[in-house]
């Protein structure tokens, strides 16, 4: 059983859920904590599949491009990896932490106030990045209203979200269009809303990022 609702953190979600299922890219990363651990849920560049694992997982998934300035760590360094939370900061303070939350009445409250106390402000531009992108604007567009060459607005994209900002339009451009099909739009006119040339454009999307064929992704919930 998976469950979630929004964070005090701007823009992220806590979350709850039993560590079965399939993960499909969304430009976010996680702070995770599962049986007295704390681990980090890099970018997905592709549908990341669990088998689960004993106990609860609980998770913040930060608000796209936010992450890095809580964990003082790029983007790209962590793509399409997990990674113990002790393998990025001090162990010590790892441990202190990891008390904390153990200490909790609930770990999703304590992840939570951890990352409202020690993540920055949003950068308006990641925000109108992720904006722009997300609504279907192109690159190049995007690029022009924010001011940034294509150069700039890469390294940037690297840094926040683990890739480039063709990757990340094509994964919002994925979530926008299984957002349309789960609400019962046809497959076809899913495809001609959320920006894809024609529907077999769009099937060829899911099944290279999410790994299954549109109508098993959707069968599965």
């Amino acid at each position: 059983m998976y469950t979630e609702r929004p964070s005090r953190l701007p823009g992220a979600v806590v979350w709850t859920g039993d560590g079965t299922g399939r993960v499909l890219p969304d430009g976010c990363m996680d702070l995770l904590w599962n049986e007295g651990r704390l681990l980090v849920a890099g970018p997905d560049t592709r549908a990341y599949v669990t088998s689960g694992a004993p106990g609860t997982w609980t998770g913040l998934r930060f608000h796209p491009g936010s992450a890095p300035a809580f964990l003082g760590v790029p983007a790209h360094e962590l793509r399409d990896r997990r990674v113990e939370l002790a393998d990025l900061w001090p162990a010590s303070e790892v441990r202190r932490l990891r008390d904390r939350v153990a200490a909790a009445q609930g770990p999703a409250a304590a992840l939570e106030e951890i990352a409202v106390e020690r993540t920055a402000p949003p950068d308006p531009v990641l925000r109108a990045l992720v904006a722009s992108l997300g609504a279907g604007r192109s690159v190049a567009v995007t690029a022009g209203e924010l001011g940034l060459g294509a150069r700039q607005l890469h390294r940037r994209s690297l840094v926040a979200f683990g890739y480039g900002p063709k990757t990340l339009a094509r994964i919002l451009r994925l979530r926008r269009a299984l957002a349309l099909a789960r609400a019962g739009v046809p497959f076809a006119e899913t495809a001609a809303r959320s920006g894809f040339a024609d529907q077999a454009h769009l099937a060829r999307d899911v099944k290279e990022l999410a790994g299954v064929p549109l109508g098993r992704l959707l069968a599965a919930g």
